[in-house]
Parts: structure tokens; C-alpha cells; sequence
């Protein structure tokens, strides 16, 4: 980039400020200056996109984590029901094959619950 730098002249001729030391060392000061503005505001411009690649990331790993938790939650919701009903299913299925054994009709009425209300006459045919 070129800047154009205005600079003022004092009590000197043209000629004499154009061949002095005095004008190489303001213009190189200035110049300077001017770079280490330029450099400063892309430094930062440059954290500016550091910071928000970095919330980016960070943002993104705690969704991640938060996924992940809820979605091993459910699947030991799953297990543990799946434990449950196939616990379920192989009690029921001993009683269902003790059933047809030998004696398991007698097995099968004890095993039932029967509440039977006091004004009720319940014959049970063994």
C-alpha cells in the first residue's frame, strides 16, 4: 500500500530540506509508523479469527459431549429394559413349560391368584 504523508515545512528551503538528513530520518519514522499501524490492525484482525475458531471448536465440543451423554443415556433406558422384559420372558416361559409337565394343571391353579368376595360360592372342578 502507498500512504501519502504530508509533511510540513518549516523555515527551510526546498532545496536544502530535500538533501538534508533531517527529511531521510522523518520520512523513515514516519514510514515506520505507518507500517507498525498496518501490522497492528492485521495482528489484529488475525487473533480476532484465532478467538472465534477457537469459540467455534469449543462451542462444537461441548455439543458433541452433551450428544454423546444423552445418547448413552438412552441406550441404557434400552438395556436395562431390554434385561428386564427378556428376564420376564424366561419366567413366564418355565411357567408355561412346567405347565405342560406332568401336574401342571394342579401347579397352574395354586399359582393363581383368585380373590374371591365373601357372598361368592367359587367351586374349583380339580
Amino acid at each position: 500500500m502507498i500512504y501519502s504523508v504530508k509533511i510540513p515545512i518549516t523555515n527551510l528551503s526546498k532545496s536544502s530540506f530535500k538533501n538534508s538528513n533531517f527529511h531521510k530520518k522523518y520520512l523513515d519514522s514516519v514510514f515506520k509508523k505507518n507500517q507498525q499501524k498496518l501490522d497492528n490492525s492485521v495482528s489484529l484482525v488475525y487473533l480476532s479469527i484465532k478467538i472465534c475458531f477457537s469459540l467455534l471448536a469449543l462451542i462444537s465440543l461441548v455439543k458433541l459431549g452433551y450428544s454423546s451423554k444423552v445418547r448413552l443415556t438412552r441406550l441404557r433406558e434400552i438395556q436395562d429394559s431390554f434385561l428386564y422384559e427378556k428376564y420376564r420372558f424366561n419366567v413366564l416361559t418355565s411357567r408355561f413349560d412346567d405347565l405342560f409337565s406332568a401336574t401342571g394343571e394342579q401347579r397352574f391353579m395354586k399359582d393363581q391368584d383368585q380373590i374371591i368376595s365373601r357372598d361368592i360360592i367359587r367351586v374349583i372342578w380339580r
